[in-house]
């Protein structure tokens, strides 16, 4: 009897039908915009340029033990790789880690939550997983 091979591909599809099947929530990433106007009070900071949100799905969210001196809230995102893979695109990111450095923090159940740590599940050489450990 051969091993049967599994592919980077088949364990994606397999990390998104069980974030879907567990709940399938939904998360935004908040960014901040780039574009300035030119205008001098724009060049000397007095100008907010905005933020932007983008919407990450299928996501589990799983509270996490938080010491009696830290923080309120503290949970984990379990993020699909094909919504990460797609912002990346969209972000115009160098990469899912540049990605998730460059974001202010997560926006979940219209609280507001820091992000404290990223981890990257791979299987195969192919990430499936993200975990983002993020605080209130």
């Amino acid at each position: 009897m051969t091993g049967a091979r599994i592919s980077g591909a088949a364990v994606v599809r397999a990390a998104d039908a069980i974030l879907q099947a567990l709940g399938g929530d939904e998360v935004m990433l908040v960014f901040p915009l780039v574009a300035l106007p030119n205008d001098p009070s724009a060049q000397l900071g007095l100008v907010d340029p905005g933020v932007q949100q983008v919407t990450f799905s299928p996501v589990v969210v799983r509270s996490l033990n938080t010491p009696n001196t830290g923080p309120r809230r503290r949970l984990e995102f379990l993020i699909s790789s094909t919504a990460v893979a797609a912002a990346v695109v969209s972000q115009n990111a160098v990469s899912a880690e540049a990605l998730f450095e460059s974001a202010l923090g997560v926006n979940y159940d219209n609280d507001f939550f820091h992000i404290e740590d990223v981890v990257t599940e791979c299987f195969a050489g192919t990430a499936y997983l993200y975990r983002v450990t993020a605080v209130e």
